[in-house]
């Protein structure tokens, strides 16, 4: 899942990036959004309940839904 912040939400790390890599020379950069990255294995008896299982995860515990959006993409077992 990614975990990112909502528009219009302050993004002090984004912010931090994005005058970075000015300073670093890169041009045009317009703005920069950071976020995190989650990956975890889920058991489940079908992609539909996976899915269903980590929103709730995320609703509950994973995501501030104040300030915070996420998707979850869902990869068949290897």
């Amino acid at each position: 899942m990614r975990v990112t912040p909502r528009p219009g939400i302050l993004d002090p790390e984004g912010e931090t990036i994005g005058r970075a890599l000015g300073t670093l020379g890169y041009e045009g950069i317009e703005s920069v959004r950071a976020g995190r990255l989650i990956s975890m294995r889920v058991e489940a008896e079908d992609r539909a309940a996976a899915h269903e299982s980590v929103v709730e995860m995320c609703e509950r515990l994973i995501a501030n839904p104040i300030i915070e959006d996420f998707s979850i993409q869902i990869d068949d077992a290897t």
